[in-house]
Parts: structure tokens; sequence; C-alpha cells
């Protein structure tokens, strides 16, 4: 077994492990994919949602990792609602993940809610060992800024 496969197996055993809700410290915010919408006012061409208060445990250690969370899009008959957005951030406490994965799913949840022109989530991990780190996650056809 090389190097990479040994990576491998241990980031999946450790994936399930969090992943299970076997986490030192559950939250009472139950795991939500809903997002609530409204439709999208006029002459609004271009959103950007930015949240810093996003949580997700480590899926090695089950420590917190911090991110701040931005959703870029552009809308074409509907808008997120902030309060559900917020709560469905919060929902991520307890789910073992790394940033790669929240961008992906966020940007999945995104679109199926509001089916938006074009759409990019990046997340970006407060340091941690002095790295931080910045995925991006963006709906086919789209184009990113940063």
């Amino acid at each position: 077994m090389g190097a990479a496969d040994e990576l491998h197996s241990l980031l999946a055993r450790y994936y399930w492990r969090v992943t299970d809700a076997q986490l030192p410290h559950e939250t009472a915010v139950p795991r939500t994919t809903a997002l609530d919408v409204f439709p999208t006012p006029p002459n609004i061409t271009r959103v950007l949602m930015t949240s810093d208060e996003v949580t997700a445990a480590c899926p090695i250690t089950g420590q917190p990792d911090f991110y701040t969370v931005e959703i870029d899009y552009a809308p074409v008959d509907l808008c997120i609602e902030s309060k559900s957005l917020k709560f469905y951030l919060q929902s991520f406490r307890t789910t073992g993940a790394f940033g790669e994965d929240l961008a992906s799913t966020i940007l999945s949840t995104v679109c199926d809610a509001i089916r938006p022109r074009e759409c990019v989530v990046t997340t970006i991990q407060k340091p941690r060992g002095g790295i931080t780190i910045r995925a991006t996650a963006t709906m086919p056809g789209a184009t990113t800024s940063g």
C-alpha cells in the first residue's frame, strides 16, 4: 500500500467516524437543507451573501474549523432568504467536512433551491497551523472573480 493509499484509508476512517454523529460536542441545531426563497425584485442582477460565522467539524480531529462563506449568484426568478441561509449554514456545526466539501455542498443546495443563472461559492478556512484554505465551487458555465 502506497503513501497515498494509506492517507486515503486514514481519511475515510476518520470521515466516517465524524459524520456518524460521534463528535465530542453535539449541538441542538438540526441538519437542514431547506432554503427559503422569494421572488427576485426588479433590476436585481447579482447577489453576494457573506457569512463569517460558519463552523464545521474537522473530519480528522473532530475539532471545529471556522469559515467565511461567500455565495455569489445571478438570480433568475428567485433569491435566497437570509435567515434560512443562516440556519442552513449553522447546521454544518456537527458535520465532519473539509472546506472543499462545504463549498461543493452549499453550491448544490443553492442551485437546487433557486436555479440561478450563475453561482460561485467560496469557503475560506480561518488559519490553522498557519495555513488558510480557500475553496471555490462554480456552477457549470459560471465565471469566478477572485
